[in-house]
């Protein structure tokens, strides 16, 4: 299926004007129906351009249909710039399954590969993509943590400015995914002074300046969403996310087009369920709980729309 029946776009256009305009695109994982219909209502409410980016454990849980199904409920028009992103495809083969049920946009993460390998598979997948009018995101670089089966590491390494040059030229990948200090999970820094390696991130732009950069594992962690779990019966202890302050310059400041959020979702949408079941602990209709936590992931994506992507209004 064509991701033009859905009324998506690509991501090509929608980085390139993010590049040009000083702005990122935010790219917030969703994981079910009401993640999904959150990240829409935000973008339609702030006129900002989105992906929603789905993980292969994300597609294997709802399903192709049920997702694609939600995915056309939606009534997306291509004016609206929404792209349905693969995050974290391990394979080849998995990222031509999502192009083929109608994704308009693909991340392979061979990043833990060796290079050549890396190379030849992305420059495949590109061949297949790009012939289907596909967007290709690679990845350089590892990121520590853990957020879902195919974002697992114990180790963090930042990416080789010089590697990135000629790996973009040899794959034709229209964004690479860096390392420079983000991790996947609600454990992203030992202590508030932890900054990003924006000094590596200006070498990658020098070597590749017309390339968008992405910036995976950069949930903020707000602290008054791991309060609000931890008040109504969570156990979150010692979670810390990317300086917002940090954030901001990257998405307006560097070549940094896309930026990737997950975790504050998880924390929306957790918390809104714990406290409306701790303030009602009569109710047993599932509508009645996932409502509110709906309308958290829906706040804290319009907040950072707002506040870190700068992203609204720009469509």
């Amino acid at each position: 299926m064509q991701y033009s029946n859905f009324g998506l776009n690509n991501t090509k256009s929608m980085l390139e004007n993010a590049m040009r305009r000083h702005f990122a695109v935010p790219a917030f994982n969703a994981y079910n129906m009401e993640t999904v219909q959150s990240i829409v209502s935000a973008a339609r409410l702030t006129k900002s351009p989105v992906i929603i980016a789905i993980s292969e454990s994300a597609l294997k849980y709802m399903g192709d249909d049920m997702l694609m199904g939600i995915i056309g409920g939606l009534k997306i028009t291509p004016t609206e710039q929404i792209a349905l992103h693969l995050d974290h495809g391990s394979s080849v083969e998995s990222c031509m399954h999502a192009i083929n049920i109608g994704f308009s946009s693909v991340m392979l993460d061979f990043s833990k590969r060796d290079i050549d390998d890396n190379t030849t598979a992305t420059a495949n997948i590109v061949r297949y993509a790009h012939a289907r009018d596909v967007s290709v995101e690679s990845e350089l670089g590892v990121l520590s943590g853990i957020e879902d089966e195919t974002t697992k590491s114990t180790e963090s390494e930042y990416t080789d400015p010089t590697i990135a040059k000629q790996f973009i030229s040899d794959t034709g990948a229209d964004s690479l995914a860096i390392a420079i200090g983000t991790s996947h999970g609600a454990y992203k820094r030992k202590s508030m002074d932890e900054k990003l390696r924006f000094d590596i991130l200006e070498k990658i732009q020098n070597e590749i300046p017309t390339t968008p950069l992405v910036l995976h594992g950069a949930s903020s962690v707000p602290s008054d969403l791991v309060d609000t779990i931890n008040k109504f019966g969570g156990k979150i202890h010692n979670a810390m996310g990317i300086d917002i302050e940090q954030l901001q310059f990257a998405a307006t400041k560097t070549n940094i087009c896309k930026i990737n959020i997950d975790s504050d979702l998880r924390l929306a949408f957790t918390a809104g369920v714990r406290e409306t079941l701790r303030a009602h602990p009569d109710i047993f209709n599932p509508r009645e709980y996932l409502l509110p936590a709906r309308d958290a992931v829906r706040d804290i994506c319009i907040f950072l729309i707002r506040t870190v992507f700068h992203s609204n209004n720009k469509i």
